[in-house]
């Protein structure tokens, strides 16, 4: 039995029980009312007001973590709104930090019949995987609708891409041939399955892809995440030490300006009780002349 976490706030249905939704802490059009947003930006304030507190979402999940084998987060169907956001960021590097995380990118497969379309989704997904720095599975959906062979052909054969994009003279198709040469070695790294959300075909391939990448997680990606954290935590570090460094510095100066200072109030006080002595022992000599004087 799976574990479901919903981060969509504007979802109006959902074909299944989220066991946490961003709906019941988050009122979308509340956000958008109180902020005057437009959609996109309702969603991306409630995602930033969500994970302000996402921590105690990772404490739900860890003390699930025995009890389930796998945990969904369905994020918004907007990429550039979680992908490229700050909450999106905080939210992907937060559970990849924490446990084995793979990144799921499903593919409408009916809508990439045109090779050009195909070629803008593989983009898309080469984005995503290089932004988040995760393994990735490619969840070719709709196979009961659309056979995947063609894409999967695409994927894997060089030859049969460059041939359906003969077929269009047009400029995105001279295009869509170069973009298609650099992709080619991100196929070779990436994990596929054909499946249906309506039928369940392909569900026990896709999970085998997705068993795949959590292996390639613990052996590539986990190590890196760990290295760039122990930089960014090295890097915290030597900030923190190059403050103290300096407050030490404003300390020493300001200690030698009051040293100074005290000093010189101290040889103001010695001049001025000398000169009270000086002028005590004048008041004696004038005394005893006129003492001397009036004998």
């Amino acid at each position: 039995m799976p574990y479901v976490i919903n981060l969509d706030p504007a979802v109006k249905n959902l074909g299944y029980a989220p066991n946490i939704d961003i709906r019941d802490t988050i009122n979308y059009k509340e956000v958008m009312k109180q902020y005057q947003l437009g959609p996109n930006g309702g969603i991306l304030t409630s995602l930033n007001l969500f994970a302000t507190r996402f921590e105690k979402v990772l404490e739900i999940i860890d003390k699930r973590a025995t009890q389930v084998d796998y945990t969904f987060v369905d994020t918004p169907g907007q990429i550039e709104i979680f992908t490229w956001s700050a909450s999106g960021a905080v939210i992907t590097e937060s559970l990849a930090s924490t446990f084995p995380t793979v990144v799921v990118y499903v593919i409408d497969t009916p809508r990439c019949v045109s090779p050009i379309t195909f070629v803008s989704n593989m983009l898309y997904a080469c984005s995503i995987m290089y932004k988040t720095r995760l393994p990735m599975v490619i969840a070719l959906n709709k196979a009961d609708v659309v056979d995947t062979e063609f894409v999967e052909e695409w994927m894997t054969d060089f030859d049969a891409l460059q041939d359906a994009l003969a077929q269009d003279d047009s400029y995105m198709s001279s295009l869509s041939r170069s973009m298609g040469m650099v992709l080619e070695e991100f196929y070779n790294h990436m994990q596929s399955a054909s499946v249906s959300a309506v039928t369940g075909q392909g569900i026990e391939e896709f999970f085998t892809a997705v068993d795949a990448a959590v292996e390639e997680y613990d052996t590539i990606y986990k190590p890196e995440l760990e290295r760039i954290k122990k930089e960014r935590e090295g890097k915290q570090q030597q900030e923190r030490d190059e403050q103290m460094e300096r407050i030490q510095r404003d300390m020493g100066k300001n200690g030698q300006t009051l040293e100074a200072m005290a000093m010189a109030k101290r040889e103001e006080e010695g001049s001025e009780e000398s000169g009270s002595d000086d002028d005590e022992q004048r008041e004696v000599d004038a005394f005893d002349r006129f003492i001397t004087t009036q004998k």
